[in-house]
């Protein structure tokens, strides 16, 4: 039997998209163990996943994954790692909506914690306001006053490029409370998550804030777990005649910028800002610094599916009622997606260039990867939109 350590790192968002992928790279780099927040309902995805990540890392089967607060030995897989150590990944069930984070009696086991990232929210464009402010909000403030309880040395908080609203300019890591508007309820709520970081942060905390902007699939394989966002522009061409598509463009939608980045570079770019020691205090955009207008990136989708399309000009109440006769025809489309297309934010990030710089970590253009998103979309059409609550 290995040495059984205390995990030294605690993680919200696990199973999901981004904190799986993160939780390899963590564990790649010699962190840990790391303890994972899971709720229940995704007890028996989250220990498969765990599994496998914990073989790739060490390239064996016999890896450890374990699970606090477990009175049922089948539940937990105690082998020992090959670096001596067991229980590189710990699986403790809670829920970041309770006031507690339902940890219970499991709260004693992550005394030894010093780092934790949050990546647990709602990702989705058209969530209720009573289940974002739960999720997003309330859930966030949870999470802080577990990091405080536990006085850990670093608190690694997910946030997105979004919370700028519809901020009419350059959007920095400098700016927060701008008197913006929003788009919908999962912005407004990630504002004001956001906002409580920063307020504890002002007064000494320990705390990194990333703001990705819209996360698509892995660039080289294009995976993804969730068909949303600028995925439904991509659906709504696969649905059409390949010598004929339609697709909508508002008025603005030639002066703004559709700002989109792969999930391996969101997740290359924490980890390597999250060693840095002098990123604490510091908010980064992980947006792309040079990315497409609204038309160029359709004609991108459309060069990458072979089909040729045409723009239709249309304003935002003629398409979202479009919708409608859409899902008649049997082609899904989501009208929160819409005011996206007009967005007049623009996102900058030098200091996240400075942060990377040096490293192999940036951006790809999206024109290089594109065609790998269109071909991952078109093997796995039962994919939905629906988020991982």
């Amino acid at each position: 039997m290995g040495v059984v350590r205390d995990p030294t790192v605690f993680l919200t968002g696990f199973p999901g998209f981004l904190g799986s992928a993160l939780l390899e790279r963590l564990l790649s780099r010699g962190d840990g163990p790391v303890a994972c927040l899971v709720q229940p309902k995704y007890a028996d995805v989250a220990r498969e996943r765990a599994r496998e990540i914990a073989a790739n890392v060490r390239g064996t089967e016999s890896e450890s994954v374990g699970r606090i607060g477990s009175d049922d030995d089948a539940d937990a897989v105690e082998t020992v790692s090959d670096d001596g150590d067991a229980d590189a990944i710990r699986l403790v069930e809670g829920d970041i909506t309770d006031p507690d984070l339902g940890l219970g009696d499991d709260r004693d086991a992550l005394d030894a914690v010093t780092e934790l990232y949050h990546l647990a929210a709602v990702y989705d464009l058209g969530v209720e306001r009573d289940l974002a402010e739960a999720v997003n909000v309330r859930g966030t403030e949870h999470v802080l006053a577990l990091a405080e309880s536990l006085d850990v040395d670093r608190f690694h908080y997910v946030s997105t490029c979004y919370v700028s609203g519809r901020y009419d300019g350059v959007f920095t890591a400098d700016h927060l409370r701008e008197g913006q508007s929003f788009n919908n309820h999962y912005e407004e709520t990630k504002y004001r998550a956001e906002v409580a970081v920063q307020e504890r942060m002002a007064e000494g905390f320990p705390a990194t804030i990333y703001r990705p902007a819209i996360v698509v699939g892995d660039s080289e394989t294009g995976e993804t777990e969730k068909f949303d966002g600028p995925y439904n522009l991509l659906q709504l061409i696969l649905a059409q005649p390949r010598l004929l598509s339609a697709t909508f463009t508002l008025p603005n939608s030639a002066d703004a910028e559709l700002n989109v980045v792969p999930r391996d570079f969101v997740v290359d770019a924490i980890a390597h800002i999250s060693a840095r020691g002098d990123a604490v205090g510091e908010v980064y955009q992980l947006c792309d610094p040079a990315p497409l207008s609204v038309p160029a990136f359709v004609d991108a989708l459309a060069d990458a599916t072979d089909h040729r399309t045409v723009r239709l000009p249309t304003t935002m109440g003629i398409a979202t009622a479009a919708t409608n006769a859409l899902d008649r025809l049997g082609i899904e489309s989501d009208p929160h997606t819409f005011p996206y297309l007009d967005h007049p934010t623009r996102y900058a990030c030098p200091n996240t260039t400075r942060a990377l710089a040096g490293s192999d970590v940036s951006v790809p253009p999206f024109e290089s990867y594109v065609d790998r998103l269109v071909a991952f979309a078109r093997e796995h059409p039962d994919i939905r939109d629906e988020p991982m609550i």
